[in-house]
């Protein structure tokens, strides 16, 4: 039984099979509900016996303890002066030194600027979030290198001095063709975390689809937006282990008045991202521990519902669709985010899906898994109908506007940008998240009027070209004939 107050009593409750850890001053009893953590046991079982304050805090909403863990396992209040802590790394991930502060945010022209200062600054658990990818980052890389692989063929001698970017997203009249795509733990980059990002939408009329995980409760979210003029929020989710629990996520999504729902498919396991696992793996040798993998954090004994990196559902497929569209209602559209093939955009529009978001999560999920690019060119090939019947959103590497009007020739509705929002708030705070816009606008602006078009709708294929990468595209996949006839 907890004497409250006794550490040394904390201390001893340092495994799997005892697990207790302390937030924010009070002791909670978590060997329950380490295989119930969307982030998986290994991350708690690193806190056994230990202060878990300063990882907790940054990458959660305020009241998950009381919504997630049941009363019985609130240990009670604990005297911190004794207690074993675990901070996080401090120290920059460049060789400045981040109390120098950033770059003055008046030299900042680019958003690969923006990610020089967030460098700077990050703290090395940050950045390593942020920044990480799986494996050997191929697909990183390919979403940065493959929109350099299509040119434009601008058109002269038009009339450019008026300029539309305005463009509809998933029913919302946005003032520009791209959106926040969700991107977790904003709050590690900067305390105010995804606030900064609903006041950047609310400003200039954009869309910000949050994720599930936000570090900032959904609820002050969307207050945020009550409080301003513009913007609207699209709510992505993650379809959890259990039905119920997806369903009060779904809910409470539509009570909140979020606009559309964007259901994330491509999480039935978590990627292996490597220089995570080297960050932690060097925290725990600093501390004189024994670094505990994915792996080896897997239940003892026979557990037929443990998949190893099932942070998700593990089971997700077509047919549940039927009963989230059940809970959603009529509350807005759905779109289905991470699908990478001219199949599966086939299957959903055939099933009577919105909107479909080609993505294969910045590079964080399968490693050689292609770009959106390439999805989109595939799609465009096999499945052409696909662009009559849904709505074809994006994100992937997406550096400059030049890449937003890429993706809108090739017959995208509109682009999502991630990492460069959260570098933006990382460095500078909602001002960064303003400044990124404006940049991006700027950007969209110049390169409209030197293509050659003055609205969106202008814009179609022949104004680009493929070049190597369409060739790439265009020889027949192996096997997709017969793929074809089992749709």
């Amino acid at each position: 039984m907890f004497r409250g107050g006794t550490t040394s009593e904390i201390a001893k409750h340092n495994s799997r099979q005892s697990c207790w850890v302390v937030i924010e001053g009070h002791a909670y009893d978590l060997t329950e509900f380490l295989d119930k953590h969307p982030g998986g046991a290994a991350i708690i079982i690193r806190y056994a016996g230990k202060d878990a304050t300063e990882e907790f805090v940054p990458a959660h909403p305020p009241g998950t303890i009381e919504k997630e863990l049941p009363k019985d396992k609130h240990l009670g209040p604990v005297d911190l002066s004794t207690l074993q802590t675990d901070k996080p790394a401090k120290k920059s991930t460049t060789s400045s030194d981040s109390s120098n502060g950033p770059i003055p945010i008046e030299t900042c022209i680019n958003l690969n600027d923006m990610e020089l200062a967030a460098k700077r600054v990050l703290p090395e658990r940050a950045w390593t979030y942020y920044a990480s990818a799986a494996e050997d980052l191929q697909s990183h890389r390919h979403n940065l290198c493959d929109w350099d692989r299509v040119l434009f063929r601008p058109r002269v001698l038009r009339n450019v001095k008026r300029v539309n970017m305005q463009r509809k997203i998933l029913d919302f009249s946005s003032n520009f063709p791209f959106f926040i795509a969700p991107a977790a733990m904003a709050r590690l980059g900067h305390p105010d975390g995804e606030l900064c990002l609903a006041r950047g939408a609310a400003r200039y009329n954009i869309p910000y689809c949050s994720s599930n995980s936000s570090s900032v409760s959904h609820e002050d979210l969307t207050q945020c937006l009550k409080e301003q003029a513009g913007g609207c929020l699209f709510f992505q989710l993650y379809v959890k282990k259990k039905k119920e629990d997806t369903i009060e996520h779904i809910r409470r999504a539509r009570v909140l008045g979020f606009k559309a729902l964007v259901i994330t498919a491509d999480t039935a396991v978590v990627g292996i991202r490597e220089e995570d696992d080297r960050y932690r793996i060097r925290e725990a040798f600093k501390r004189s521990e024994k670094f505990v993998p994915f792996w080896g954090a897997a239940p003892v004994g026979k557990d037929d519902d443990y998949v190893l990196r099932g942070a998700h559902s593990s089971t997700l497929n077509w047919d549940d669709l039927e009963w989230i569209k059940e809970e959603w209602g009529d509350a807005g559209p759905i779109c289905i985010k991470g699908i990478l093939t001219a199949e599966d955009a086939k299957i959903a529009c055939d099933m009577g899906v919105q909107s479909i978001y080609l993505s294969n999560h910045g590079g964080r999920q399968l490693d050689s898994a292609p770009s959106s690019l390439r999805a989109l060119l595939e799609i465009r090939k096999f499945y052409p109908e696909v662009f009559e019947k849904c709505e074809v959103l994006l994100d992937g590497g997406v550096r400059r506007s030049r890449d937003i009007l890429k993706a809108l020739c090739l017959g995208a509705r509109a682009v999502g940008l991630g990492r460069p929002f959260m570098y933006a708030l990382s460095a500078y705070g909602t001002e960064g998240v303003l400044k990124t816009i404006q940049m991006l606008s700027d950007e969209l602006e110049t390169s409209m009027r030197l293509l050659g078009v003055t609205s969106l709708e202008e814009l179609h294929p022949h104004m680009v070209s493929t070049g190597d990468l369409d060739t790439s595209i265009t020889q027949d996949i192996p096997g997709f004939k017969n793929s074809r006839a089992k749709l």
